[in-house]
């Protein structure tokens, strides 16, 4: 069974033109700038393909965006001894 449909894998096709050209943009309503990296332009054309519902995994969940679990030091206080 495949992992990504034929449209999405043109989706990020179409991207990869637009990177190449120049034209593809980052960030919300292109205001990033261009994009130069490959693997940018690859993330971009896999999330337009998310967004038109075709088959493509969900996106990985990364270890920032897990909840983080506060580690307290217990501290002990040493008293001295009389005597």
């Amino acid at each position: 069974m495949a992992k990504y449909s034929r449209s999405a894998s043109k989706d990020v096709e179409s991207a990869m033109e637009r990177r190449k050209k120049g034209t593809l943009k980052s960030g919300p309503g292109g205001k990033g700038g261009t994009v130069k990296s490959r693997k940018q332009a690859i993330a971009i054309g896999l999330s337009e393909a998310r967004a038109k519902g075709k088959k493509v995994p969900a996106k990985k969940k990364t270890a920032a965006k897990k909840k983080k679990t506060s580690t307290k030091r217990k501290t002990t206080a040493r008293r001295k001894k009389k005597g």
